[in-house]
């Protein structure tokens, strides 16, 4: 006998159908939020390269982390922008500094209710917007700068915080920052290494958000655009220093890097939708080019599909009320 005749479009009729065989779901609880906390504030302000993103006050950031909450989403990541920078970044140490500051403060309104991340770099806090402390001929001191980043480890991990998110960049910092953690007695601070953080473009909207004073670029130490044999070198060895989880960023412009990571380790694999990513969907629609929501959750579907277990995104908070409404 024949075979009857085949016909996919049968599971594509309605939107009940689809739903019910969609082979890839965004759920909210992978979702994670970034939030930037501008000491000195007494009210939120915009930030103007990525519409709908405030840098918070105090008091709006612990709203904001409510309001997260109450939509589901997995995790809030806590970037600090202080009103003072020094050479050392001494502000991202200090325990009174605004992202310690700031971390307490979430962590007392919403506890356990969703992870408290925060960002473990010096660019925010040192006055040349480099990730690290110079050498005198303005190169960045990677083995000085590791010093620096364990002791901003145990001031974040004093402060409560659940996850801490190394992300400059600086070959052993993974090992030296859970060597610090446990040896500080917070073994159950987990790590979520940027193990894989392309020297991008997209990143120029985030520099206006934390008020980048960088001049010249991060090339000697982000990765190349054009590798991905290095990025796998990059994961093992943040995996083997110990990292709970790993990071690939920007998202979609390495969808191909997203999978091959996830291909080769059992750690959840994370993936961070950029600001310059956000942005340009965001102009896009404004200007009534495309239809902003259905591009905003297929972009998430995308690096979804693609390997990454969880996304940082700005649109976070708004995608798992509309994720919610969907299933």
């Amino acid at each position: 006998m024949p075979y009857p005749e085949i016909r996919p479009r049968r599971l594509r009729r309605n939107a009940a159908v689809r739903r019910l065989v969609a082979e890839t779901r965004v759920d909210p609880a992978e979702l994670v939020v970034p939030m930037f906390v501008k000491e000195g504030l007494t009210e939120p302000r915009a930030i103007a390269s990525l519409p709908g993103v405030l840098q918070h006050s105090r008091d709006s950031l612990r709203k904001a982390a409510v309001e997260a909450v109450q939509a589901g989403v997995g995790g809030i990541m806590l970037f600090g922008v202080p009103a003072e920078r020094d050479a050392v970044g001494s502000g991202g140490i200090d325990p009174n500094g605004i992202l310690n500051v700031a971390i307490r403060d979430v962590v007392a309104e919403v506890g356990d209710a969703t992870v408290v991340m925060s960002d473990l770099c010096l660019d925010e806090f040192t006055s040349h917007g480099h990730c690290g402390l110079l050498t005198p001929d303005g190169g960045v001191d990677n083995d000085a700068t590791l010093e620096a980043y364990a002791k901003m480890a145990v001031a974040q991990a004093n402060a409560g915080v659940g996850v801490v998110g190394p992300s400059g960049m600086m070959d052993g910092q993974v090992g030296v920052v859970r060597r610090a953690l446990d040896a500080a007695g917070h073994q159950d601070v987990a790590v979520l290494a940027y193990a894989v953080k392309y020297a991008s473009a997209f990143y120029g909207p985030f520099r206006d958000a934390v008020e980048s004073t960088l001049e010249g670029d991060r090339r000697t130490y982000q990765q190349d655009p054009a590798n991905l044999r290095e990025s796998l070198r990059e994961v093992a060895l943040d995996v083997a220093e110990g990292a709970d989880l790993v990071m690939v960023k920007p998202a979609l412009p390495y969808l191909d890097v997203v999978a091959a990571v996830r291909a080769a380790v059992d750690v959840p694999v994370a993936a961070y939708q950029v600001s310059g990513e956000y942005a340009m969907v965001e102009a896009a629609a404004a200007n009534g080019w495309i239809d902003r929501e259905r591009v905003m959750l297929e972009t998430l579907t995308s690096i979804r599909r693609a390997g990454a277990q969880i996304i940082l995104t700005y649109w976070a908070v708004e995608a798992a009320q509309l994720l919610r409404q969907r299933y």
